[in-house]
């Protein structure tokens, strides 16, 4: 009792206590009060007051596309040779893995693509060669499977997009890490950029790609570089600063120049945490593939998304399961190949044979098959007569869960809109936008002090200036609902991994697989047992954006000293006291972080869920992307970018101080 009283004492307690109280009040008599006094002002902002940041965005690309001029060419100009020179190297792996070399008369081609047999054999060998026979068979069962479900065309081709925007995206990213980490300014500049990169939907740079580089697999390649980019930027930073001491003072010993220093010590010693934003950016490459198909990329995500237009259940989920298995295949490669290296840098082998087994088996094998291709089809293409489909069986199940359980599935989804999104979606939008903005610019100022509340005051006066306060409430709504059931699925899970040693493994096996899916596979079931609209929305966000909230809670307990851990023990406390009075007041900081990520990958599923007919900042971006319209989705997309910055702020904030009140810090 004395606890609960204290608490009422608190000024933090009664500030937040009084200010959600008054909002409650206020979202449920405002729109009246504001009618009463003639201040509608308050609770929609004048168009009259609106910034013309659309018309000015929009008309700097009309001009940057049709009058920006070098001299002796033009901007446009400029970037399609751009265009041309990437289109290079993919039409050479388009041509290696799926269309095959040099047109005949007949329309054919000569020099056929590189075989199944030839392209599983290396998967198989580099399986060997970065661990062991089980991920050889691993992977070799993945692309089997690509074959044998009749997705091998497709796949070829996302691959091909793939193998080629990697590099690109990691040498990029490299090159600028490495700048950050050798001068402090380019750093300090970097930091924003990257921020908006990661947080401004994809969809919104569509479209000025579309305008600069032209409709096509070229274009979609450059936004899956964007995409994919920063966080090799960011790894590269940290993998730099975190080479060892000794390492550096051995080369300034060994008399190494800057140049030296950098990419003969430096880069080499980082180079098994290199490997891991490798893998990053294959799987960010590979979360593209469906996005990057609506501006003509073609391949696996050109099949999902016409499966998702013509409601095709099996067809999708055959080709999102096909993502799905690629994008295991390659994760699961990428991994074992960064620890690889660390193992293997100083082997080294008299003979040719046993340095490059792998490779000369490789060599062969490709050989071989590409002169079987010539003379047997059945080498060159999978046969039609072996390969399976599931696309009937997805349909029957969907079809018999529709029938069997449609009454239960509704009322779930009914009581769900009437009690708890309807409710919250009318706080919200009842809510007067200057009340919002003062209350965002209080956190900001109680959390992180004077700079922080002009940060996201401004911030929030950007998306009410530019005319998107209204669909900015409804992603707040959406975000907010998805995150809290994430909240409360994710953190009990989390908490019983922890306990567990064995839960633990079924979970992070589970939370991996979860990761691994590209977002738009998310929508296929969720679309087909619950059709289109924002519970369906709430299902593939709360889906998608489920596993920060379990890993880092699983992380803030484990990682708690053992010392506090014995101390409560010590103490007498049970179980369930150590649990709620020690481990998880303790853990608190990580689990905000983790809560901070939830709402990041939720604000970017959004965007993606604008497709079953969302009403937020996505639909809007999406929008923009079907009619071409560049100042709109640029805008509507530095809207959401926004909203996730002051929230990442707000919540960052919150977890250093919680850290600081515990002594953590």
């Amino acid at each position: 009792m004395k606890q609960l009283v204290d608490r009422f004492k608190n000024p933090a307690f009664l500030l937040w206590g009084s200010s959600f109280l008054l909002s409650l009040v206020l979202a449920s008599y405002a729109k009246g009060w504001t009618k009463a006094l003639d201040a509608g002002w308050m609770m929609k902002y004048p168009r009259a007051w609106y910034l013309p940041l659309k018309n000015v965005i929009s008309q700097a690309m009309a001009w940057l596309v049709e009058d920006a001029t070098f001299g002796l060419f033009t901007f446009k100009e400029f970037t399609r040779a751009i265009a041309w020179l990437l289109h290079l190297p993919l039409e050479f792996a388009t041509g290696l893995l799926s269309s095959g070399f040099v047109q005949s008369v007949e329309g054919g081609p000569l020099l056929p693509a590189l075989s199944w047999i030839a392209v599983i054999a290396v998967v198989v060998a580099l399986g060997h060669y970065a661990r062991n026979w089980a991920l050889a068979i691993l992977v070799g069962g993945c692309f089997a499977y690509l074959a044998l479900f009749g997705q091998w065309e497709s796949s070829m081709v996302t691959l091909s997009s793939i193998i080629i925007s990697v590099p690109f995206g990691v040498a990029s990213g490299v090159l600028l890490g490495t700048m950050a980490y050798r001068w402090p300014w380019v750093e300090r500049i970097l930091s924003p950029v990257l921020d908006l990169m990661q947080t401004v939907p994809v969809f919104a740079y569509l479209v000025p790609i579309l305008f600069l580089f032209g409709f096509g697999p070229v274009s979609a390649m450059i936004a899956t570089i964007i995409y994919a980019a920063p966080p090799m930027v960011r790894v590269t930073v940290l993998a730099l600063r975190a080479v060892p001491h000794e390492i550096r003072d051995f080369g300034l010993m060994a008399g190494c120049t800057r140049r030296q220093m950098m990419w003969k010590v430096l880069i080499p010693s980082a180079a098994p945490s290199l490997m891991v934003g490798v893998n990053q950016v294959i799987m960010l490459s590979l979360n593209m593939v469906i996005i990057a198909s609506m501006i003509g990329a073609g391949g696996l995500g050109f099949d999902v998304l016409a499966s998702l237009r013509r409601l095709d259940i099996g067809g999708g989920l055959e080709a999102g399961l096909a993502i799905v298995v690629l994008a295991i295949a390659l994760d699961r490669l990428s991994h074992a190949l960064a620890l690889h290296q660390r193992s293997s840098a100083s082997e080294v082998e008299p003979s040719l044979w046993k340095r490059y087994p792998h490779s000369l088996i490789c060599l062969v094998v490709i050989v071989a098959a590409v002169l079987l291709a010539l003379v047997s089809e059945f080498v060159r293409h999978f046969p039609e007569a072996w390969q399976l489909t599931m696309a009937g069986f997805w349909e029957r199940l969907v079809e018999y869960i529709n029938v069997h359980f449609f009454t239960e599935l509704e009322a779930f989804k009914t009581f769900m809109l009437i009690h708890f999104l309807v409710p919250v979606k009318r706080f919200l939008l009842g809510l007067p936008w200057p009340w919002v903005c003062l209350m965002v610019v209080i956190a900001g100022y109680r959390l992180g002090g004077i700079r922080l509340a002009f940060l996201v005051g401004g911030l929030c006066l950007f998306v009410l200036t530019t005319g998107q306060w209204t669909k900015a409430m409804i992603t707040v709504y959406l975000c907010g609902v998805s995150v809290i059931l994430a909240g409360l699925i994710g953190i009990p899970l989390g908490i019983f991994a922890a306990e567990n040693e064995r839960a633990s493994k079924v979970v992070l096996a589970a939370i991996d697989t979860l990761q691994t899916l590209p977002s738009f596979v998310y929508l296929i079931p969720v679309v087909m047992l619950f059709r289109v609209g924002d519970f369906s929305a709430m299902i593939a966000v709360v889906l998608y954006a489920l596993a920060p909230a379990v890993r880092y809670t699983m992380h803030g307990i484990q990682m708690i000293e053992p010392s506090l851990i014995e101390a409560g023990t010590v103490s007498g406390c049970t179980r369930w006291q150590l649990l709620w009075k020690v481990k998880l007041p303790l853990a608190v900081p990580e689990i905000m972080l983790g809560i901070n990520q939830t709402i990041m990958l939720a604000l970017s599923m959004l965007v993606i869920t604008a497709l079953v007919g969302t009403r937020d900042l996505g639909q809007e971006v999406y929008i923009a992307l079907t009619k071409a319209d560049t100042g709109r989705g640029v805008v509507a997309g530095l809207s959401i970018a926004f909203i996730a910055i002051v929230a990442d702020r707000l919540i960052s904030a919150g977890a250093k101080n919680a850290k600081r009140r515990l002594g953590l810090a």
